[in-house]
């Protein structure tokens, strides 16, 4: 009986798969699209040509990606899926409006945008505990994601507020905004494929610490260039307006 439902369920996702043939292959061009200019705009020198231009082709991938990613997401059933594609949509918008200059349309905006991430925060969180507490479960693997997730959308929710309340961010503080939410959005990338798919990869590298090399990386490189923004700013070599975008 185990062995038909198991057949069984290989046939429906096989179905729904089909279906989104067309999805499919926009999510996957934009997740490489995304992956490609992403490691561009993180490693290139910040404010540079380089950084803007692919740091642009980086948001508008990411959205494109999460959008059809999220689609695929409800029709598969996929929580976890659909939770980190909004996570990531939220955060490189968010992470690239905060560079623009402060109007009224750009509180309206931020005030928006706390309220889309309380929800993401408010869903990872209900829909972890829903996975802890279904006895059909093993392990709960998504849970544990989920929980990750909601922790990130709750703390980038504070900080809305924290923007919202200075009416915009500045100095410093902006630059951290932009950094870590970008980066965040990357490595929620390439976690997913990374380690997400690792069986798309040729067997000899299928090994969990060579496919985990490129999404540490992503971490250790925002760490290390919140570090370098925050001393260069201190020492005033660097200036937030060389990353402003309009």
């Amino acid at each position: 009986m185990h062995l038909l439902a198991t057949a069984s369920d290989m046939i429906d996702r096989a179905e729904v798969l089909a279906r989104l043939r067309v999805p499919l292959v926009v999510h996957i061009t934009a997740g490489a699209l995304g992956l490609i200019s992403g490691y561009v705009a993180l490693y290139a020198a910040k404010g540079g040509t380089v950084h803007r231009k692919g740091g642009m082709v980086f948001v508008y991938a990411m959205v494109t990606m999460a959008v059809f990613g999220a689609v695929i997401a409800m029709a598969e059933g996929e929580r976890a899926t659909l939770i980190a594609a909004c996570l990531a949509a939220y955060l490189v918008i968010t992470g690239l409006s905060t560079l623009r200059p402060a109007t009224v349309q750009s509180w309206r905006f931020d005030a928006g945008a706390l309220l889309v991430g309380f929800a993401i925060a408010v869903a990872s969180l209900a829909f972890a505990r829903a996975a802890l507490m279904n006895p059909t479960s093993s392990g709960n693997p998504d849970a544990v994601g989920l929980c990750v997730f909601g922790a990130v959308a709750l703390l980038a929710s504070i900080g809305d507020v924290r923007r919202l309340r200075a009416h915009g961010s500045r100095g410093i503080p902006r630059l951290r905004r932009h950094l870590w939410r970008m980066s965040f959005g990357l490595f929620i990338a390439a976690f997913s494929f990374f380690l997400g798919q690792a069986q798309v990869f040729p067997s000899f590298m299928r090994i969990p610490a060579l496919l985990a090399l490129p999404v540490v990386l992503v971490l250790g490189t925002m760490v290390y260039w919140l570090w370098r923004v925050r001393r260069r700013l201190a020492s005033g070599t660097i200036h937030v307006s060389s990353l402003m975008v309009t």
